[in-house]
């Protein structure tokens, strides 16, 4: 007796690891199906498709967990031929049998279908006998289709309420590799290929194809579902070399090749041989110069990040703030971008980045600083295609650290603004940003020192090449006013001096016909000439001399 049921035991736990190991192995083979039972009993199997018996109130300590021991389902294979094979489910349980239990009854539905149930009974004298004691119970005549999902349910016969075992099983995939070799519906041949990329040709071999039938390949782009690219390539089942060449115009890792036999609802293979060609798929950016939009919609379907950077000299590109994107599918887009040849895209997936610059041959470069260098000294000017803003900046290094003393450029379409450098600024840098736009890059240009002379002598004022004459004008009326304030000056000036005379004993005459009329009054010491006093000055008007005699 404990030999029997050690037997039981272990045929049931090797029912239970069937499952997983048919995933992992080729799928146990049988020659029929069919039911069958503890040795020395004999199975009654009877359908009952139609109408489910009402359930009875169970005697007392019947339960599921008393009643089924060890319930187990799993895939085998019955084979008429290399290719011609099919499914089946296998349901195995074990019944403690009681005088109130006659037999089980198992049914199986799947999504669509009707139920189908089989009743499996005992004779009364089996059932006498062998009351109290574990019977097993196989059967593997349900056919099922790879990957369909099966709701088994065992019941007890007759049926008591409550006493029911339910399960869904989900049948082994297409992707086993039993399966894809023997079972029509899974036998979607083989693909080897190689590749050409001077010809960019792909050379596709297809073995294990489905026999007497004729095969098909394509180019597709991978997504939800592969999207041909072109028209579709026969292979005759007659042909002995089953092979193909197929043309493609990009590399791009969704680009796959798909094959499938020509019968209704065939299932399809698809092998990549460009699924780790990410550096393929960041092309196709555009720029719209009259909206300043930079757009780019991916061709394969990535995760991704994507943000707009400024490229160095050094070959890095650092992020500009507020400039990231994540993408899958759809296309991003970024507005008013200035496109600066050292504005770019960077891709990353992962951890890996791709670079991208867009406007690198200066094709829709808005502006550009011209550097020219006359007399020892450098000259800068700024000349934009569309009206903009900027930001200038003269900045230097003090003490560790950067100071900028930066001002607002305003500059019309299509007009040329002019950096006059002059004044002292030693290790100093111009930086200019475009300011009426979302993302741009900041330009920077360190001057050079001055051939003639030790020091840097910078100031910055702007400047417009065409304001020339309104510079002219204000100058002219400037100096007029100089003018005329210095005569003004000059005459108040000599009424002032001609009054100090008068009153200081100088005479003016009224009658301005002598030239030598005006004579400025000297206050000299009188001269003695043997005794005689003469003055050295003669009186305006009276041409005598006033002769002193002494005593």
């Amino acid at each position: 007796m404990i030999l029997w049921a050690a037997l039981l035991m272990s045929h049931c736990c090797l029912g239970l690891n069937g499952a997983a190991a048919e995933k992992n192995s080729g799928l146990e083979r049988i020659e029929k199906c069919g039911t069958r039972c503890s040795q020395g009993l004999h199975c009654k199997t009877k359908s009952n498709n139609w109408f489910s018996p009402l359930c009875q109130d169970p005697a007392e300590g019947l339960n599921p967990s008393s009643v089924f021991h060890n319930i187990s389902l799993s895939t085998v294979m019955s084979c008429e031929g290399r290719q011609k094979c099919s499914l089946h489910l296998r349901i195995k349980t074990t019944l403690h049998l009681t005088e109130s239990i006659h037999g089980v009854s198992i049914c199986t539905a799947t999504a669509g279908m009707m139920e189908n149930c089989q009743m499996f009974t005992f004779k009364r004298a089996l059932r006498e006998r062998m009351s109290g004691m574990q019977v097993e119970v196989e059967n593997d005549c349900t056919d099922i289709s790879p990957s369909q999902h099966v709701q088994v349910t065992v019941k007890t016969v007759p049926s008591y309420c409550g006493v029911t075992w339910t399960r869904t099983y989900e049948a082994p995939e297409c992707s086993n590799e039993d399966l894809r070799s023997h079972v029509p519906e899974c036998i979607t041949g083989r693909l080897s290929y190689d590749v050409n990329p001077e010809r960019k040709e792909l050379s596709v071999s297809v073995s294990n194809m489905l026999e007497d039938h004729d095969y098909l390949l394509r180019l597709c782009h991978k997504d939800f579902i592969c999207i041909g690219t072109g028209a579709n390539t026969l292979i005759k089942k007659g042909e002995p070399v089953k092979s193909a060449t197929l043309p493609y115009s990009r590399p791009l890792p969704c680009l796959c090749i798909e094959g499938w036999s020509t019968v209704i609802d065939a299932p399809r293979v698809q092998v990549c041989p460009f699924k780790d060609r990410l550096e393929d798929l960041w092309s196709g950016i555009n720029f719209d110069p009259l909206e300043e939009t930079l757009s780019w919609e991916p061709t394969c379907p990535v995760t991704a990040v994507v943000v707009l950077c400024q490229k160095r000299e050094d070959g890095i590109c650092v992020d500009l703030l507020h400039a990231s994107q994540n993408v899958s599918r759809e296309k991003i887009s970024f507005s008013k971008v200035d496109p600066h040849p050292q504005l770019c895209m960077k891709f990353t997936v992962g951890s890996q980045s791709w670079t991208r610059c867009p406007f690198a041959n200066a094709r829709f470069q808005a502006w550009e600083m011209i550097v020219t260098r006359q007399q020892g000294r450098e000259d800068i000017k700024m000349y934009s295609q569309v009206t903009a803003t900027f930001s200038v900046g003269l900045c230097a290094k003090s003490e560790g650290s950067t100071v900028c003393n930066t001002h607002t450029m305003h500059v019309t379409k299509h007009k040329t603004v002019g950096l006059n450098l002059a004044g002292e600024l030693c290790n100093s840098c111009l930086q200019v940003k475009r300011l009426d736009v979302k993302f741009s890059a900041t330009v920077i240009h360190c001057l050079e020192q001055s051939d003639q002379s030790s020091l840097c002598r910078a100031v910055i004022s702007s400047r417009a090449s065409w304001d020339l004459p309104w510079v002219i004008v204000p100058a002219g009326v400037c100096l007029c006013g100089i003018i005329i304030n210095t005569l003004v000056l000059h005459v108040l000036l000599t009424v002032y001096q001609r009054r100090k005379q008068k009153r200081n004993g100088g005479c003016i005459s009224e009658k301005q016909t002598d030239p030598d009329c005006v004579v400025p009054v000297l206050q000299t010491q009188p001269v003695l000439h043997g005794g005689v006093l003469i003055s050295d000055s003669p009186q305006c008007g009276n041409t005598e001399k006033a002769n002193l005699i002494s005593d």
